[in-house]
């Protein structure tokens, strides 16, 4: 099986100059080694998220979310469809989180000195499950606290048309830096292709992550994540789409949250149109009237230049 190794996957940008670290066929199965979001610089709750004693943070913007790729995907062109299955997702040993000043919605608050006055680094332990490994284990936030890990990737994606932008504030209907804690084993993840190849990256991998990962960092981890990329020829999907087991979410980003609601919202009508039978008037009264249609914020972080992300959620007992 071919393999991204974790100390390749250190790209910090969706470059089409890229030269490809894999070529695969559509469908063939592949593993991406993934580093956390700091590049391995917090181990220990002494490793503070002091900007200064960050490698790479004396630049603008600072090297985050390392990303393993590009992935070359054979016979890609644009105006098609990558489809990203990930068969399963490994976490490492532990994850971490880290909060101080002038980091997330309170890091300037007077209100709250303990979070806004000093750095705080949590590191939460990782517990094997039944299977012998973290792919069904328990992270450990204390003593008395624990939940299942529940991994999924939050940066991933293809080059865009022109564009080089960053793993850490580039995101568009191509991907980027999402935090959807949908893009999980089980799921299936459409994203349009832009160049020949399709030219695919992803890391960033989350052990687990509350809505809008209010804080701006969540469980993170290094990883190894399995996956497949299987291709439909001359159909472009307009954005990220996502089918669960038993729902379907269209994704979007924007500023403010409600402008990301709203047209994630229109995007699911125009699915629902487009694929299901709906006709315009139904579309947009079952959004309105149907109480398991939900919508997720997935990401609302104040941080650079980051939209917000949400996603209209409709499950399939009502497509058919």
């Amino acid at each position: 099986m071919q393999r991204i190794l974790r100390e390749q996957a250190r790209k910090y940008a969706f470059d089409f100059h890229d030269a490809p670290l894999l070529k695969v066929q559509s469908g063939e199965t592949f593993e991406i080694e993934t580093f956390d979001a700091s590049t391995g610089y917090f181990k220990t709750e002494q490793d503070l998220a002091i900007p200064a004693q960050r490698p790479g943070f004396h630049l603008s913007p600072p090297l985050a979310n390392p990303i393993g790729g590009p992935v070359y995907v054979e016979g890609a062109e644009r105006g098609d469809t990558l489809v990203m299955q990930i068969e399963h997702i490994e976490v490492e040993d532990y994850s971490w989180t880290a909060v101080g000043p002038r980091r997330g919605p309170l890091g300037e608050s007077t209100a709250w000195p303990e979070v806004s006055g000093q750095y705080t680094t949590k590191i939460f332990k990782h517990s094997p499950g039944p299977s012998g490994t973290t792919r069904d284990g328990t992270v450990h936030f204390n003593d008395r606290i624990s939940w299942p890990i529940t991994p999924f990737v939050g940066t991933f994606g293809v080059c865009p048309d022109r564009e080089v932008t960053t793993s850490l504030d580039g995101q568009g209907d191509w991907g980027g830096n999402l935090d959807i804690r949908d893009i999980s084993p089980g799921n299936r993840i459409s994203i349009p292709v832009y160049h020949p190849g399709a030219l695919f990256y992803l890391g960033d991998v989350h052990a687990s992550q509350g809505d809008t990962e209010f804080t701006g960092t969540a469980a993170e981890t290094k990883s190894t994540v399995r996956l497949k990329l299987e291709l439909i020829k001359g159909r472009k999907t307009p954005g990220i789409r996502i089918e669960k087991p038993e729902s379907i979410v269209s994704v979007h980003m924007d500023r403010p949250l409600e402008a990301a609601v709203e047209t994630a919202t229109v995007k699911l009508m125009s699915w629902l149109t487009s694929e299901y039978g709906f006709s315009q008037v139904d579309a947009y009264c079952l959004v309105t009237a149907c109480p398991d249609f939900r919508i997720n914020v997935y990401q609302m972080c104040k941080i650079g230049k980051l939209s917000f992300v949400a996603g209209a959620e409709i499950p399939k007992k009502y497509l058919s």
